[in-house]
């Protein structure tokens, strides 16, 4: 019992200075930074408790730590990806799980039915480039999505092809391919209707996830 309130009185001293207050709702909500804190907190108590470890608030302590320190970085990162990419279509999202969701749209990275980069989408991907060669320390995970027109095969193939197409103009630009998943999903995950034009378009994407590092060096 003492271990947990331990736990819980780390956690929340480090994550009170992550609150904030939305200026839209007047709520408190907790930032990333804030959230890793939380996690790591969790995580270090508990391997603590597996390991047989006596020390479970210090452990705590150490975990709601690196939390932070992960928390912090996703944080920065995504801002300086809100910053690069606004305007360009490019629709950047942390998500829940503490990675970053980045969704690129068919009409602004390829011509119909073409896997082949359009050039007036590279310089946006220069940037992105330049930011996952500065926060180094991400996997990266590069999904394509097409539309139902077609046969599900061919589909699948083209939204293959789009996932590389970025995946290997990112690796030329000096990010590690070992850092780069490539998952292809074709018509089957689509977002919106496949019966109307609009839809269709939404349905057209690469989705690339920046995914949170364990822990920053």
């Amino acid at each position: 019992m003492r271990n947990q309130l331990m736990v819980l009185a780390v956690a929340s001293g480090l994550a009170l200075t992550g609150c904030a207050t939305d200026p839209n709702t007047g709520e408190q909500r907790l930032n990333k930074a804030a959230i890793g804190t939380l996690a790591g907190a969790a995580g270090g108590a508990v391997i603590s408790k597996a390991t047989g470890g006596g020390s479970t608030g210090r452990d705590a302590a150490i975990g709601a730590a690196l939390g932070t320190g992960v928390g912090y970085y996703m944080e920065r990162q995504a801002k300086q990806l809100e910053q690069q990419m606004a305007g360009t279509g490019v629709v950047v999202t942390p998500n829940a799980n503490g990675n970053i969701d980045l969704v690129m749209p068919g009409n602004i990275t390829f011509s119909f039915d073409n896997a082949t980069l359009s050039s007036s989408f590279k310089p946006t991907l220069d940037k992105l480039a330049s930011t996952m060669n500065q926060y180094n320390q991400n996997s990266i995970t590069i999904a394509g999505h097409t539309d139902s027109k077609g046969s599900a095969s061919y589909n699948q193939g083209l939204s293959r092809d789009r996932a590389y197409s970025v995946a290997d103009y990112l690796t030329a630009r000096g990010v590690a391919s070992s850092r780069i998943n490539v998952v292809a999903y074709g018509q089957s995950r689509p977002i919106a209707d496949n019966n109307t034009e609009y839809g269709r378009q939404q349905n057209r994407r690469v989705e690339l996830t920046v995914n949170a590092p364990n822990s920053v060096r």
